[in-house]
């Protein structure tokens, strides 16, 4: 017989960040996207449902269009959901069940310890790989395919360079550069962004490295953020110039070059598109799979609206 657990549902003002933030930390599951402060700077509006005194903890994160409350994901923040220890079937359907009927249309992803069977709500599986650093260089540089080490000898040969500690803004109008064929990412979500990679940065806890060209042009660069012994490959900026030269490549060999030997886990954020998840794998990094979740309870003249 399944169980059904009492769930609290709390505005962002009545949330305690503090239990809230120990919370994350705690699980087993927690992830930087977690946190209060992440939300804060990060998702336009942020409530909350808390079981018992924060010993399981889900975001809701959402917005409003056309008067109508909707759950979204929000700008880099790639895994949300239920957050905590002994999390089960029924604990998870019990969150789902206290989501205010409010929000009528959600596109969500969860995490990876939310990939259970969850009855009444269809759970879908995305694609997310890592890479644990916790051995020799020399071991995890074996472990690479040829094609990585020669595009990395090929860095190396075309007198590229990598380097660390550059200016985030550098990073960021890369990215934004590189977005633009894709997707127009909003002026709002990019300053969010820099607002918190301020934070984390004073914290410790957010670092930027690149790689330069002969000619001293930045032509590959990232962002990582760092917690619960993950590194977060966060924001990516490349120079159309580097596809050439190996400098992507170049770039995730030189962190690391820097890191192994850790106990730190190497988490690339992805992804479901075959390129990029060909060229992680090709680090030795392997799946870590997650649930994402769609529900649509808007009035049919609006679903037939949002399939346009």
């Amino acid at each position: 017989m399944s169980r059904h657990y009492p769930i609290k549902y709390l505005t962002n003002k009545e949330i305690d960040q503090q239990k809230w933030d120990r919370c994350i930390a705690g699980a087993k599951n927690g992830v930087i996207y977690g946190y209060s402060y992440y939300l804060n700077q990060m998702a336009i509006h942020w409530d909350g449902l808390v079981f018992g005194d924060y010993d399981a903890v889900m975001p809701l994160t959402w917005n409003k269009k056309y008067g109508i409350a909707y759950l979204y994901q929000p700008f880099l923040a790639a895994q949300l959901g239920v957050f905590g220890n002994d999390l089960s079937s029924d604990l998870l359907r019990s969150f789902f069940d206290a989501v205010p009927s409010r929000f009528r249309h959600w596109d969500i992803y969860l995490n990876h310890h939310n990939l259970l069977p969850v009855e009444n709500y269809p759970l879908y599986i995305r694609k997310n790989f890592v890479l644990p650093l916790n051995q020799s260089y020399e071991q995890l540089y074996n472990a690479y395919r040829e094609n990585t080490q020669r595009n990395i000898k090929k860095s190396k040969q075309f007198g590229c360079r990598a380097i660390k500690d550059i200016e985030a803004d550098r990073v960021i109008e890369l990215a934004v550069a590189q977005m633009r064929h894709y997707t127009k990412e909003s002026t709002d979500n990019i300053e969010r962004f820099k607002m918190l990679y301020d934070q984390l940065h004073q914290r410790k806890q957010a670092i930027c490295y690149g790689i330069l060209s002969a000619k001293d042009i930045l032509i590959a660069s990232c962002i990582f953020f760092f917690s619960h012994n993950r590194a977060y490959y966060i924001l990516v900026g490349n120079h159309p110039d580097g596809r050439t030269l190996g400098a992507s490549h170049a770039l995730i060999d030189a962190f690391i070059q820097d890191h192994a030997g850790r106990d730190l886990l190497l988490d690339f954020e992805g992804s479901d598109v075959r390129n990029l998840a060909f060229f992680y794998s090709s680090f030795g990094a392997v799946e870590e799979n997650y649930s994402a979740l769609r529900l649509n309870r808007l009035p049919f003249y609006l679903r037939w609206a949002k399939k346009e």
